[in-house]
Order: structure tokens, then sequence, then C-alpha cells
């Protein structure tokens, strides 16, 4: 709503143009003409989707507990990501090796 109404700010009281309005803002022109030819302003609504489980999900606290205690310890001395997809694997992860060097 803070922007639409910038928006409408800008062409009423300021007398700015679509063009100019949507070069200052970074908006496209027919985002700033949908937002000013609308009679009831609209919070615009985004979709968000839901976090779908991996096969990594189920070791993710294994994995993160593994990472605080090795945060302790000297760096030579800490568990490379290569060991600790081979813990999991043990523990029966069919993953990839990049999904937990990414985590």
């Amino acid at each position: 709503m803070d922007m639409i109404g910038k928006i409408r700010r800008m062409h009423r009281r300021d007398k700015k143009t679509k063009r100019q309005i949507s070069r200052e803002t970074g908006l496209s022109r027919n985002t700033v003409s949908k937002w000013l030819d609308e009679v009831q302003p609209v919070e615009p609504k985004y979709r968000r989707e839901a976090v779908k489980a991996t096969k990594l999900s189920a070791y993710e606290a294994e994995l993160k507990q593994a990472l605080k205690a090795d945060a302790k310890r000297v760096k030579k001395e800490r568990r490379t990501a290569k060991a600790l997809f081979e813990q999991i694997k043990a523990k029966g992860y069919e993953g990839g090796y990049t999904r937990v060097t990414d985590f």
C-alpha cells in the first residue's frame, strides 16, 4: 500500500507522468498505469510456496548439531562436507552430495 500511495502522490500532487514515475521507482509502466487506474487500491498478493520436505530434511537436525560441534574445534580438525555426507549416508541418506554441501 505504501508504494501505491507514493505513486498516486507523485502523479497527482507532483504532476509527474507515468514514464517518469516508472523510471524513478523502477517499476514497469504497465504496473504504474494499473495502480493509478484502480478505483480501490489493492495490496499486491504474492504466492508463497510451502517448503517441501526433501531427502535431507530428516537429517537436518543431525547436520546442524555436527556443524555446531565443529564450530568449536580448530579449523583443521573440523569435519569436511564429504565426511558429513558419509556419516549420514551410513544412516540411510539416499540423496546427493551437493545437497549436503549446499546445506
